[in-house]
């Protein structure tokens, strides 16, 4: 968007400013001007004086002598100008490649004629108008980092906020900025919770003040000029609400992202809605993302490690690792059978050939495979895991090393992955990523993902799982009988090769594998997969993690073999229960990324081997 494209966009949005400040003037404080008309296109109820004003809004662009595209509440999406209006779908319209030049729009608005309608209504001085004016790209969709122009103006006081992508912020022509607090018991936090959400209340209850006016625009607005410090949607605000605010506090010098912490950066759609978390600086940002992700990032003094041993490329790693941790001044304690495999490699007499043949392998690793520093004693620093104690546990490996780690740990100690087997859904990173993730960890830069874990009961014997149950014959080729029951309820009875019960971090292994479904670990729930069932209608089940699973055998003189994480095998006999809860321990993962999970899940099914991660 060149100057002169900038006048046109900023004297079109002042003049529907204008008018429809005038437009709505004679209908504000009375209760009739609120009586719901229709279902506006973003599925809300429409008022009567929101159709005023975004008739005003219309008739301007329609009218205008350029064309645009508008994305507003009530009517959706349309492309406007030099007298025409027509109903379209941005994202299509923006893929075409048919458009000639002289038909294609200019600009892009996005427009809340009303935003705080109530307020308006009972005459609450907190309504206005939003406008953000995007440049249109060309072929492909518009997202919120095209937006380069932002309006905001409250009716109900006459403040008028404008900004303009790398130039700044001004309120009523003079350029403002956010507070510097950084304390949550100074904070004044503005916005709107959902029911239920425990860390969201940890804000308000330590927060100085706490302000719902009822106007997202408004409220992002007040972070910027330093009226508020924070502002917190997690009912999720919509997109034409957003977009001129988010551009207002940024060029201000405040922080909006989601809840994870990652930019905005969603398309622009009647129908695009995110979570908004915003703040006035970096650290009350951090403060505000840690709390709400129940990730009160301790200083980590104190790390573990756990490696595979039957490969020398994870144990030289891993002496990697323990001198860069050392380095950074950090305590370590190894597992014996590491420290008892480093001891021996760092005193093989072909040491210097074994470092080359992996280098030559592992050429991804080969730059860190230099220097190593094996002047440490081992043995000093060995512990059992079952007796670590630390802040966190480095597992060098694939799925199987961790799930073996993992089981044999205290259940807080959070794990930090790193992928040295075949698949690795559940570790963190690749190996040769290792060093920079780890910077960020040690420098706090790291949120915990929680993942839910089965309790297995079986003849008053209890044992754990963190991926899956599998029950299978001890006989080859024979099938069993089971009887499934979901809260005492009889939900199934099949006969199958075997049964799986698996938890969502398991639903990638050998569930996925059994023709289960993928599922997201944040879903609180558990599935059930007959493997090869006779029956064609058997299929899997995805039931709540608050229910009790219990599966029965029913063949008389069969035997089952029940076999947890791959790791651990118990035997049960016919009419013998097997009972599944979730755990009231959880697993914690140590994560740099809030991208981890889907990307993981395109990123490995792409490379095949899938049924490989259970190394």
């Amino acid at each position: 968007m060149d100057a002169q494209d900038k006048k046109i966009a900023t004297d079109l949005s002042y003049e529907i400013i204008k008018e429809v400040s005038r437009a709505i003037r004679p209908y504000v404080g009375k209760p009739e001007s609120g009586e719901k008309v229709k279902i506006g296109a973003d599925g809300t109820p429409t008022s009567f004086i929101d159709i005023v004003a975004e008739e005003k809004v219309i008739n301007i662009l329609k009218n205008a002598p350029v064309l645009s595209y508008i994305v507003s509440e009530e009517i959706g999406e349309l492309k406007l100008g030099k007298g025409t209006k027509r109903s379209i779908s941005l994202t299509q319209e923006l893929r075409r490649d048919d458009i000639e030049d002289e038909e294609r729009p200019k600009f892009i608005f996005l427009v809340d004629p009303i935003d705080g309608t109530s307020n308006a209504i009972k005459e609450i001085p907190a309504y206005g108008i939003s406008i953000a004016v995007a440049s249109v790209p060309e072929g492909r969709i518009a997202t919120l980092n095209d937006v380069e122009l932002g309006f905001i103006s409250n009716f109900g006081n006459g403040n008028f906020f404008e900004a303009e992508k790398g130039k700044g912020c001004w309120l009523n022509n003079e350029e403002v900025h956010p507070s510097n607090i950084v304390n949550f018991s100074d904070i004044t936090l503005g916005g709107f919770t959902k029911s239920g959400t425990s860390t969201a209340s940890q804000l308000v209850d330590n927060a100085r003040r706490m302000r719902v006016l009822g106007s997202v625009v408004l409220e992002i607005s007040y972070v910027a000029s330093g009226r508020y410090d924070a502002f917190i949607d997690l009912r999720g605000s919509r997109i034409i609400d957003i977009a001129a605010s988010k551009l207002i506090l940024e060029e201000a010098g405040g922080i909006i992202t989601d809840k994870y912490g990652e930019k905005l950066n969603n398309k622009l759609s009647i129908h695009e809605k995110t979570i908004v978390i915003a703040a006035n600086n970096k650290i009350l940002h951090k403060q505000m993302i840690d709390t709400l992700n129940d990730n009160q990032t301790d200083f980590i003094g104190k790390i573990g490690i756990v490696s595979r041993i039957d490969q020398d490329r994870p144990i030289l790693f891993a002496a990697k690792i323990i001198d860069y941790l050392l380095t950074n001044g950090r305590e370590v304690v190894i597992e014996k059978r590491l420290a008892k495999e480093l001891q021996k490699i760092k005193e093989h007499p072909k040491l210097d050939k074994i470092i080359a043949k992996t280098k030559k392998n592992y050429p991804d690793l080969a730059p860190f495979l230099d220097d190593i520093n094996f002047k440490i004693d081992y043995p000093q620093i060995e512990c059992n895991i079952f007796d670590f104690d630390c802040d966190m546990a480095i597992v060098l490996g694939g799925d199987g090393t961790l799930l073996r780690a993992q089981s044999k740990m205290k259940p807080e100690t959070p794990i930090f992955g790193v992928n040295m087997g075949t698949v690795g859904f559940l570790t963190e990173i690749e190996a040769a990523d290792t060093f920079h993730a780890l910077e960020e960890v040690l420098k706090g830069n790291y949120y915990k993902e929680k993942r839910s874990k089965l309790v297995v009961s079986h003849e008053n014997h209890h044992y754990s799982a963190m991926n899956e149950v599998v029950i299978m014959t001890d006989k080859p080729a024979k099938m069993l009988h089971f009887e499934i029951q979901v809260d005492g309820e009889i939900i199934e009875e099949v006969r199958a090769d075997g049964l799986i019960v698996s938890t969502p971090s398991g639903s990638t292994a050998y569930a996925m594998s059994a023709g289960g479904p993928i599922v997201d670990p944040k879903v609180g729930g558990f599935i059930i997969i007959p493997i090869c069932p006779y029956k064609l209608g058997a299929r899997p089940f995805i039931v709540s993690d608050n229910s009790e699973i219990t599966v029965k055998l029913l063949k008389k003189g069969k035997t089952a073999v029940f076999v947890m994480d791959g790791q651990r095998n118990e035997e049960a006999e016919y009419e013998e229960e097997i009972k599944f809860k979730r755990s009231e321990k959880d697993v914690y993962l140590i994560r740099t990324s809030t991208k981890y999970f889907y990307k993981k899940v395109k990123d490995k099914l792409s490379e095949g081997g899938i049924n490989k991660n259970r190394c």
